[in-house]
């Protein structure tokens, strides 16, 4: 098959924690992650998604997080904005603020809480992509969403102009290569520890939470396989899995990653309610993870 619709994302792209002092969004703080990403050499951040609590944000934050990351980032790298709602509406609202402020992708996680039909997904991802230039990633995530997008779905998608990628965190390794081997869709990995044998069937890279944390080891992970040095991915996968299996494994996400980034130096502030902060046994065991990868003391 030529070259994929999505293949310029590529990668390592980092799915962006939003940074919250005082009730507030630290604007400063988010600047600091860009360019710590940006220094990492990720491909693309991917602001105001699961990872950046996008469904605490207000409609004016969720706007200028995205706005902020473009203007900060200036054409360095890539940015796939968060743009996903469980009304189309507001989904096409959003999306045509975030091509009109000069991002390169759009993420579009599956409307959550109505449990759409395969059609009802099918007309909501079709009208995004009609309404906007910019490439649409769909956004399988049914422990989130409470509703699988079918691989057939996803087929008739592809057929539609502007769907570029698929962002695939089902778990299914099945589903990643049924839709590799019927579309030109790009195919990322939106599970950190199943990066590589998603890529082993044709997936292109991963929309990584992990990246936050330790963006130089996914990527040269990514790279490695795409360059064909198996052995190497394979060590550097073996060296991730405990980080991404035991970390994500301790509470929902974003919990345990800002948890994380404020033990390694990058204190990114508080959680939004209705998340709450990992507690005592739990910090623990995140602790453990971390010294035992070695990124603290």
């Amino acid at each position: 098959m030529s070259q994929r619709r999505g293949s310029s994302f590529a990668g390592l792209s980092v799915a962006i924690a939003t940074p919250f002092q005082d009730g507030q969004v630290d604007y400063a703080r988010l600047k600091a992650q860009l360019e710590f990403q940006i220094a990492a050499g990720t491909t693309c951040v991917v602001p105001t998604g699961t990872t950046g609590e996008s469904p605490t944000l207000t409609h004016d934050e969720h706007e200028r997080v995205i706005a902020e990351t473009i203007q900060t980032v200036a054409g360095r790298i890539k940015v796939m904005a968060g743009t996903g709602s469980n009304s189309t509406a507001e989904a096409l609202r959003l999306s045509k603020r975030a091509e009109k402020e000069g991002a390169d992708a759009t993420l579009q996680v599956a409307p959550y809480y109505n449990k759409p039909t395969q059609e009802g997904f099918y007309q909501h991802y079709k009208a995004i992509a009609e309404a906007v230039s910019i490439p649409v990633c769909v956004y399988n995530i049914p422990g989130r969403s409470a509703a699988n997008i079918e691989v057939e779905t996803i087929q008739r998608l592809a057929d539609v102009d502007g769907i570029a990628m698929v962002k695939e965190a089902t778990g299914k390794l099945d589903a990643c290569s049924e839709i590799l081997g019927t579309t030109d869709l790009t195919v990322l990995s939106g599970d950190d520890s199943l990066t590589l044998p998603m890529m082993s069937v044709g997936a292109e890279g991963i929309i990584s939470v992990v990246g936050n944390v330790v963006p130089g080891d996914m990527l040269a992970m990514v790279k490695a396989y795409a360059e064909g040095q198996i052995a190497e991915a394979q060590r550097l996968h073996h060296k991730l899995y405990g980080l991404c299996s035991n970390m994500l494994g301790l509470a929902t996400n974003p919990i345990p990653v800002k948890a994380a980034m404020k033990l390694v130096g990058r204190d990114t502030g508080e959680l939004r309610l209705p998340l709450t902060a990992l507690d005592d046994a739990g910090m623990q065991r995140l602790t453990q993870t971390l010294q035992t990868y070695g990124l603290i003391a």
